[in-house]
């Protein structure tokens, strides 16, 4: 059984022409999206170049709409090769029988009722469909899904994927910008320059006059809102998430309907379903609402992250907190009320002020005070200079806004803007959910089982904050901790800290899948020290076994390598 060979088409001079124009190539993040799947893929610079890597798909990221690029992608078509593309390719639309449509900023896609989401429409941030003319019946054109503008009932506006074949092969286009849509969700739709737009209900002002991760947002506060038993308000759908294991799911489709398959790498060790994590912010700094917190952990068995704030405890309480085996993380605090402050040269001044006050010569993560936010990468520019690997800010400040708010809860690589080349950050993103539930003035502790629920489905990282402050002023919030915990454990979750996800995440990201032996066993490099490694092999043919499990929507061989032990403390 072959692997199958994919490359990704990033034309340089086409990326080079739209940054000198001030443009985002958000479609390059189609790399970052099969690196966090642990697929196999070979990045290609020039159209020019397509025939001497003899690719079984070929993922168009970026290509110039000219002739050649259109000739070359025909060619490799024709001769039997298979395309995708997510909103590209409109020079073809004409030779393919189609009608180009206007560019749609947001809508939703009908329910996929066989997937694990059922009933749910999956909102969309870039689209650019197609009309079929009379014509593309030559090329055997098949559509699937319906793309609405706007609204969920809102107006037809074609199919999601198109589908033609061209002699040999054939060319798969997907109406939605998928690269993008999950850019703008997980980032949101533009830099942060000035407030959001609030609830109309009232639950989400983030028209406060503080800037701030969640005043940009790619969800919408009346369709993307589900509602508790108890009135609790929440966005209910990791679209972000959803939209990547779509765009697995029918690469794997490809790849297996050709009779080859390609390794997907999972995205927690055997035997973890999925992480769960809890972090706090010491803010007030009290020495005895961190006695109080540490004791909680204790009585629940688990490891958490502290995220510290000037002027923080007294250093008795940091050598509790190490010696109780939890992680010392940093709390930056740009907030202009409390002499905080935006800037580059505050950031490093307040880190290292962290460093000296607790004996750490590295600190792995930092989450924002107050999710204070502006413009786009200058956060994680800080951070990469200051060595820190990962981020938790992305999350929500109001009562109103908790949930996916970002449109996801794996841990992510972000993007940079155009004048930064679209860069990936070397920092790894670990968003919230919620923060201090049953807390007087928050949402209550009803969301718990939804969010966990949620975030099962699609193997995520379930992530609450807890302030030490309420969890020893408020037993209401000391019980919903409790409540966490017991309710993950339940069903499968482990407890991690932010640093164990980092360092998982960058571990497996290391892992490279150099072949396939002939009984099928896999043949890896970079494993060294990474225990309980899973690795899923699309099967083309349905084949029964205790090994055989349902991936991405396909039937897949599990592997497991290094399995003799776990290391989930990395």
């Amino acid at each position: 059984m072959r692997m199958a060979r994919i490359g990704v088409l990033s034309d340089q001079q086409a990326v080079r022409r739209r940054h000198r124009y001030g443009i985002n190539v958000f479609e390059s993040y189609i790399g970052e999206l099969l690196a966090h799947a642990g697929l196999p893929f070979q990045w290609i610079n020039r159209v020019g170049d397509i025939q001497q890597y003899d690719l079984d798909v070929l993922i168009i990221a970026l290509a110039e709409e000219d002739p050649e690029t259109e000739e070359a992608i025909w060619a490799y078509s024709e001769q039997g090769g298979t395309v995708i593309s997510y909103g590209g390719l409109n020079r073809l639309a004409v030779r393919l029988g189609c009608f180009e449509q206007r560019e749609l900023a947001v809508g939703y896609t009908d329910p996929d009722r066989q997937g694990a989401f059922g009933d749910v429409p999956l909102r969309y941030l870039s689209a650019k469909p197609w009309e079929i003319g009379e014509t593309s019946v030559a090329y055997c054109a098949q559509a699937s899904g319906t793309l609405r503008i706007d609204t969920p009932d809102g107006p037809e506006a074609g199919a999601a994927l198109l589908q033609f074949t061209i002699g040999r092969g054939r060319i798969d286009r997907w109406s939605v910008n998928i690269p993008r849509t999950v850019v703008m969700f997980q980032q949101g739709t533009s830099p942060v320059l000035h407030d959001g737009i609030p609830a109309k209900d009232g639950t989400g002002s983030v028209d406060e006059g503080i800037l701030k991760a969640d005043d940009r947002c790619g969800m919408d506060w009346e369709l993307d809102r589900l509602y508790t038993e108890t009135g609790a308000p929440y966005f209910a759908y990791p679209y972000a998430d959803i939209w990547r294991e779509h765009l697995i799911a029918h690469l794997l489709q490809i790849v297996t309907g050709k009779g080859l398959t390609i390794p997907v790498i999972g995205y927690w060790p055997d035997g973890v379903q999925c992480v769960a994590t809890i972090s706090h912010d010491s803010d007030l700094n009290i020495d005895e609402t961190a006695d109080t917190t540490l004791d909680v952990l204790k009585e629940c068995g688990i490891h958490s992250t502290w995220c510290m704030i000037e002027p923080g405890y007294h250093s008795a309480v940091y050598e509790r907190v190490k010696r109780d085996g939890h992680e010392l993380a940093f709390h930056y605090n740009a907030l202009d009320i409390q002499n905080g402050k935006w800037s580059e040269d505050e950031f490093d001044r307040q880190f290292e002020w962290l460093k000296q006050a607790t004996g750490l010569h590295a600190v792995t993560s930092n989450k924002n005070h107050y999710t204070r936010y502006e413009g786009w990468g200058e956060l994680f520019e800080w951070c990469e200079k200051n060595g820190i690997q990962a981020d938790q800010t992305r999350g929500p400040s109001k009562k109103g806004n908790i949930g996916f708010l970002f449109g996801t809860c794996h841990p992510y690589f972000p993007i940079a803007w155009f004048d930064r080349h679209n860069r990936l950050y070397d920092v790894l993103e670990i968003s919230f959910l919620t923060q201090d539930l049953d807390h007087v003035n928050l949402a209550d502790s009803s969301v718990v089982i939804p969010f966990l629920e949620q975030t099962a489905k699609v193997e995520g990282a379930a992530h609450f904050l807890f302030h030490q402050v309420h969890i020893h002023q408020q037993p209401a919030v000391t019980d919903a901790l409790r409540k966490v915990v017991a309710e993950a454990v339940k069903r499968g979750f482990q407890f991690w800290t932010s640093e164990q996800i980092n360092n998982w995440e960058r571990s497996r990201r290391g892992i490279r899948i150099d072949g396939i032996g002939e009984q099928g066993e896999i043949m890896a490099s970079g494993t060294e020290g990474i225990n309980g490694i899973i690795v899923y092999l699309p099967m083309p043919i349905t084949e029964a076994g205790p090994n055989v499990v349902e991936r991405f929507g396909v039937p897949c061989r599990k592997t497991v390598l290094n399995r003799s032990a776990r290391n989930l403390s990395l």
